[in-house]
């Protein structure tokens, strides 16, 4: 029993060894560089101070006005800003990872080493983290320590423990997208390029964690903790999974062949006619379509979708969580009951809604329109966010319907006749066909972390697209075109039958 313990330990403990001892070398050679170290350490000591002195003013001049809560609400802001700053850092030495030793030609020995390609990914993205995490810890401690001595404040222990692990985790983020872009990447200044893909979206978050702090709604900021862990843990996997010392080593330069791209995507977009089997080329020309059509729905979408069905399933899964949301907001924040009165709703209420730049006319097609752009626009920043961005997108309307539906219960209607109501008839077409688009979309999107085996990621991105825009325009826009015609001129119908007087 000892020996087999002893072995397990060896098996598990030379991996470890070994990534540890590549951390140790990377983090030895980023601190032997004078024009990374100092410029860090100052700023990392400056901007805490500077940010210490900011709080006492601010805190000074809101208390001649009436208005301390801001001043309190600003302290942990900018301590979560102070822990931000030096992580920043962190996509200069990231970036430098991979691409930057093979423009110095110091790569090729490091890649002859008996690592494997995980050890020498995660030893490199390690390396890469703790320097910049290190120096937001030191920010953090010297502007606490500054406004100890200068109002005697100090954060919750809780607030601190979250501020720290939403520095940690951001870091995390920040690095692991940017070792995969300096691993795919063949020049420093292309990196650098592609770095505004990572700086763009958690600086947005950032804008949104603000908000949060400043409204003092902490719990929020757990859901973002466990939205970045998550995230963190997709570009590791996307990373390890798409790197390859033999092709980092033999890639000079990136060519933009669009020829060659148009030709793939066109490729990917055709299929093979279909008809139950039966022998095309004896049928008459004129019913030849017939198979274009029966390969297009009788096989290719099909396939398409089954091969979608983890991104469906995690559509499905956001959906069912933005139905929580929405019962738990309803609970929480109580509409007045006369806002939902339906007693003298009557057919002609639709047609005379107001004119709202942003929302949609109630119209077949200002309705079709406005969810296409939805989902167009999520399918966008599903390609910017791994998919992420276009689940968050559906999950918002639903979560307002279920406020609504919510409420609606709290003033005495039944939840499941107003549901049935105001939601089935256009929604048993509606919902399907946005749950199948977002999925292609964070299948899209999801690509870039998990090419198909075989592919690279340019080419299963292309093959993912493609099955986006077949079903998208052979399915999902019928189907939205009639579930459009069934809200405008069914739904109102049922709706007044039902609820109304």
């Amino acid at each position: 029993m000892a020996a087999v313990t002893e072995r397990v330990r060896a098996a598990t403990g030379e991996p470890l060894r070994m990534v540890l001892t590549l951390m140790g070398r990377e983090i030895r050679d980023t601190l032997r560089d004078w024009r990374i170290v100092v410029p860090t350490v100052i700023l990392t000591l400056f901007f805490p101070a500077l940010m210490s002195f900011v709080a006492d003013a601010a805190l000074d001049w809101v208390a001649r006005y009436g208005a301390p809560i801001i001043g309190e609400r600003m302290l942990p802001f900018l301590l979560m800003i102070v822990g931000f700053f030096p992580i920043s850092f962190s996509l200069v030495i990231a970036l430098e990872t991979f691409v930057g030793e093979k423009e110095r030609r110091s790569l090729e020995p490091l890649l002859a080493t008996p690592l494997t390609d995980t050890q020498l990914y995660l030893g490199k993205t390690l390396a890469a983290m703790t320097p910049p995490l290190l120096a937001a810890y030191l920010g953090i401690t010297v502007y606490l320590v500054g406004l100890y001595f200068f109002k005697g404040w100090t954060p919750p222990p809780i607030l601190l423990a979250l501020i720290l692990l939403l520095t940690t985790t951001e870091a995390l983020v920040m690095v692991s997208g940017a070792v995969v872009v300096s691993s795919q990447t063949t020049s420093v200044r292309a990196a650098n390029l592609l770095a505004s893909f990572i700086i763009i979206p958690m600086a947005l978050l950032i804008q949104g964690e603000a908000i949060i702090m400043f409204w003092a709604n902490y719990s929020v900021l757990w859901w973002i903790v466990l939205f970045l862990v998550f995230v963190d843990v997709v570009l590791v996997r996307m990373g390890i999974h798409t790197f390859n010392r033999e092709e980092l080593l033999g890639r000079e330069i990136d060519e933009l062949n669009i020829g060659s791209l148009w030709r793939t995507f066109c490729k990917y977009l055709r299929w093979e006619p279909w008809l139950f089997g039966l022998d095309l080329q004896k049928m008459p020309a004129w019913l030849r379509w017939l198979g274009m059509l029966g390969g297009l729905y009788g096989r290719d979408i099909p396939t398409i979708l089954r091969r979608s069905w983890l991104a469906l399933v995690v559509v499905v899964i956001g959906l069912l969580f933005s139905a929580y949301i929405g019962c738990d907001f309803a609970a929480r924040y109580q509409l007045p009951p006369e806002m939902l009165r339906l007693e003298h709703v009557s057919a002609e209420t639709f047609a005379e809604l107001p004119a709202v730049d942003w929302l949609p006319t109630f119209t077949i097609w200002g309705v079709l329109g406005n969810n296409v752009r939805s989902l167009l626009a999520g399918t966008l920043l599903a390609v910017f966010s791994f998919g992420t961005l276009a689940v968050v997108l559906l999950m918002a309307p639903l979560a307002i319907v279920f406020f609504f539906v919510t409420q609606a219960a709290h003033v005495g209607y039944n939840p499941v006749l107003f549901f049935a109501a105001f939601v089935l008839p256009h929604g048993v077409l509606e919902l399907p066909a946005a749950s199948i688009a977002t999925a292609l979309a964070v299948r899209l999107g999801a690509t870039f972390m998990s090419p198909p085996r075989g592919m690279t990621v340019g080419e299963g991105w292309l093959w993912a697209l493609a099955d986006f825009v077949k079903v998208f325009i052979a399915l999902v826009l019928p189907l939205l075109t009639l579930a459009a015609a069934i809200e405008v001129h069914v739904t109102p119908t049922i709706v007044v039958w039902a609820l109304g007087g």
